[in-house]
């Protein structure tokens, strides 16, 4: 069957070079983006109720951009001063980058990890009389707390922001040839907004491993999967599957 509606349970790019909008054009497919989750900042009452106080730490773990701008939040509405010593080791490149929404950047100590949270080890081990705090969400990656632990440092996680299921009830009567899945908890989101969701022929596309299991564990028949070896993206694997089935007569 030949896909001529996709829907992307993402937000819609910023960027006008964005390959999802070449993707549309190339292939004279129409493409919607719709965000199945949402993240909603945690409140300053709830982290102290956690036993966080933010004057107690030396060093900031920081693991997407999400985390660096609740941490700002919060640290606002403690009406806590970030001291300009403070240290902050970040997951990659781009967070690191994106302090600079809130910090001069020259000025501050911050350690950059190549890509991978386990890649920050070393650094982090460098630096092991810190206390670490780790402003995360409520879905904490698995591996996190076991390299942490393994490197024996004093550090503590916090709960800053939750990730929520969206709203898509507006959605129950429209159909899409694909629907593209980035997390569990955006399979999860399917689901707790329509229980009695039936494939049919709804051709679906995960991307990664623990997105893949989601949907298996719900019954679902994966058409498109990245990444793999040829289809690193997601819209590479889209567009192999759409050149393959709109070719057909």
């Amino acid at each position: 069957m030949k896909v001529k509606t996709i829907l992307v349970s993402q937000p819609e790019p910023k960027v006008e070079n964005s390959p999802y909008f070449e993707l549309q054009q190339k292939h004279k497919v129409k493409i919607d983006f719709r965000p199945f989750i949402h993240v909603e900042g945690v409140s300053a009452k709830e982290i102290r109720l956690q036993k966080i106080d933010l004057n107690n730490y030396s060093a900031i773990i920081l693991t997407s951009k999400n985390g660096v701008d609740h941490f700002f939040r919060v640290a606002d509405e403690m009406r806590y001063k970030v001291p300009e010593g403070l240290k902050y080791f970040c997951q990659s490149e781009a967070i690191a980058f994106y302090l600079q929404k809130y910090v001069v950047y020259r000025k501050r100590k911050i350690y950059v990890g190549p890509k991978d949270f386990a890649d920050l080890s070393p650094l982090i081990k460098k630096y092991k009389d810190e206390k670490f705090l780790l402003p995360a969400s409520d879905q904490l990656n698995a591996d996190i707390p076991v390299t942490l632990n393994g490197l024996k440092v004093d550090w503590t996680p916090a709960t800053f922001y939750k990730t929520v299921m969206s709203d898509l009830s507006d959605l129950a009567d429209v159909y899409y040839d694909v629907l593209a899945f980035f997390s569990p908890t955006g399979i999860k989101s399917l689901y707790k907004n329509f229980p009695d969701f039936e494939q049919n022929n709804t051709r679906i596309a995960v991307f990664g491993s623990t997105t893949q299991k989601e949907a298996l564990d719900h019954g679902l028949r994966i058409d498109i999967m990245a990444p793999t070896p040829g289809t690193p993206s997601m819209t590479m694997a889209l567009e192999k599957y759409i050149t393959e089935a709109n070719k057909a007569k």
